[in-house]
């Protein structure tokens, strides 16, 4: 069993993959299990096959200790870490080879609470990975694509797990932009000079320095374009996923 944490910023497209790319493995004759740990999502893209909300209900967080929606969501993610024994049980009831993990929308209720890495380190013992969003329309300016780059190796550092960067939504963008964006995260050349031509002053500075650092401590990866829509780059996705977990032995037929 091999499982992957889907995480990013809040609208980077999380629930559209996880959807997208299950539907796809079970298509490839995988046994693909979805979980939700959004315990404050409404609607989902897909039917998960364990739910973090049977396990804590943010109405009733609300209504006993006195919070507001925000507080109880927060209440929430930390309640979730007590339930990682049940959730244990229960994923390994499910017999999957591949486990997709759809982490909550407020990416910093997981990557930057306790309760994050706790779970994912003790969410079974089995092979894991991360997947990391970046929104392809907010990064597709050099300060926006640092900024992001820079949240990219906050997560990184917070759960030391192999790490899959994933370009999300890109057809919402011409092509020849998400082209730039790939050889930025490709060549750490090419950013600077994108930097030093179209940023000014302290921005520029700043993102020249945390793009640099980045790079030097060699967390700059190329982007692997994704779009949940059209299933672009899913198969450059799945291989990136047979690398980590099979050193390139493909698990799908």
């Amino acid at each position: 069993m091999n499982v992957v944490f889907i995480l990013g910023t809040a609208g980077s497209g999380k629930s559209l993959l996880t959807s997208a790319f299950s539907e796809w493995l079970k298509n490839a004759k995988q046994r693909v299990s979805v979980i939700n740990l959004d315990p404050g999502v409404l609607e989902m893209p897909y039917s998960p096959d364990l739910d973090i909300r049977d396990y804590v209900n943010i109405e009733a967080i609300m209504r006993e200790h006195h919070l507001g929606p925000n507080g109880a969501v927060v209440a929430a993610a930390d309640l979730i870490a007590e339930q990682v024994g049940s959730l244990n049980s229960e994923i390994e009831e499910l017999g999957s080879d591949i486990v997709l993990v759809d982490t909550p929308g407020q990416m910093e209720l997981f990557a930057f609470r306790a309760s994050g890495p706790y779970i994912a380190k003790y969410m079974t013992q089995e092979q894991k990975a991360v997947i990391y969003l970046f929104d392809s329309v907010f990064s597709s300016n050099p300060r926006n694509f640092v900024s992001n780059l820079f949240l990219s190796a906050a997560v990184y550092n917070r759960f030391l797990l192999p790490f899959i960067p994933v370009l999300s939504k890109v057809d919402l963008l011409p092509s020849q932009i998400v082209e730039r964006i790939i050889d930025w995260s490709e060549d750490a050349g090419t950013l600077e000079k994108e930097i030093e031509e179209k940023l000014k002053s302290t921005e520029r500075l700043l993102s020249r320095e945390i793009a640099g650092s980045i790079s030097s401590l060699g967390l700059m990866h190329p982007l692997v374009p994704f779009s949940a829509k059209t299933n672009e780059g899913i198969i450059n996705l799945n291989m990136a996923l047979e690398r980590v977990f099979t050193s390139g032995d493909k698990y799908t037929f």
